[in-house]
């Protein structure tokens, strides 16, 4: 078989599930390639993957079978149970990127009312890892909640041993105790743990305060959620505390999956004031001139704080 491969949301990142399937078909002797409409006529089957429902769809008129798959078209879809569960990973896909990506666990404990991860995934379970990248130099772990995973004991291992600098995304400091902090600690990271912040209505001061006892506050980044159901005060706070604690906010405007809702102004301005370290130590966000004849400052003197 001609197997043609579209990563509808392009190429800024390597996507796992068109890994898999080019490894599964090559291994069955299929050929692999990127899809070129071009050539419409000489595939056996088309798969699209898309991960964001924001992102424009590929509507070549494909003259083969074409599978969709992704959160962007379906989040009930899966692979095939048989390439389900193969470990083998095809990074030859995207030689550009000099890492391997890993999961240890899927799903979640949590059923955040913004996030689609347990609709998705379902509850938090153990999953086999998959082939490292033999030219990678970090891995990029991606499981939502990394010590949630009743097996993180038997992660860890697997990392310390594998003997790369580790960029763990899933990080939740609510649920971290002192034994996970100490092996966090241990590990070769690779720029930041990556936690967040997502409700301002729980204050994560001290339990962030507690995780800075282990690990030193420059390698943590926190994702901070705004735009859903909370206020600019509330923002603000979460941000402020994040800088006494010497600790990197990265403001996450909310987007939600149908793509009705969009980032506000204020949302947009904010995020360009917060992840941007230079524009963030240099000034107050009600300093900060995102564009030209506008201060920021014109947020603190309406009524209209709700960022949703």
């Amino acid at each position: 078989m001609k197997i043609g491969l579209i990563d509808v949301d392009g190429h800024h990142f390597p996507n796992f599930a068109l890994m898999k399937l080019s490894a599964w078909h090559k291994s069955k002797g299929d050929i692999v390639e990127w899809a070129d409409a071009m050539f419409g006529n000489g595939y056996d089957r088309i798969y699209k993957s898309k991960i964001f429902t924001f992102s424009p769809d590929e509507n070549s008129p494909w003259s083969c079978e074409v599978i969709k798959g992704g959160t962007g078209y379906d989040i009930k879809r899966r692979l095939a149970p048989e390439i389900e569960a193969s470990t083998l990973m095809d990074y030859t896909l995207y030689p550009q990127y000099d890492y391997s990506i890993q999961f240890f666990s899927r799903g979640c404990i949590r059923r955040c009312p913004f996030c689609l991860v347990h609709d998705k995934e379902g509850g938090i379970h153990p999953v086999e890892p998959v082939q490292l990248n033999p030219n990678g130099k970090h891995i990029e772990v991606l499981d939502n909640n990394f010590f949630a995973n009743p097996e993180w004991r038997s992660a860890i291992d697997y990392l310390m041993k594998a003997g790369q600098k580790v960029n763990l995304h899933g990080v939740d400091v609510r649920i971290m105790d002192e034994e996970q902090a100490y092996w966090l600690n241990k590990l070769r990271l690779y720029k930041s743990i990556h936690i967040a912040w997502d409700l301002p209505q729980i204050d994560l001061t001290p339990k962030i305060t507690e995780v800075t006892r282990y690990i030193k506050p420059w390698k943590i980044m926190c994702y901070i959620l705004v735009g859903y159901n909370s206020t600019m005060e509330q923002d603000l706070y979460r941000i402020e505390r994040c800088r006494e604690l010497g600790i990197k906010p990265y403001v996450m405007p909310y987007r939600d999956f149908d793509n009705r809702t969009q980032p506000s102004q204020y949302a947009k301005d904010l995020a360009q004031y917060v992840n941007k370290p230079m524009l963030f130590k240099s000034c107050s966000f009600k300093d900060f001139s995102p564009r030209k004849g506008f201060r920021c400052e014109a947020y603190f003197q309406t009524d209209n704080t709700i960022t949703t």
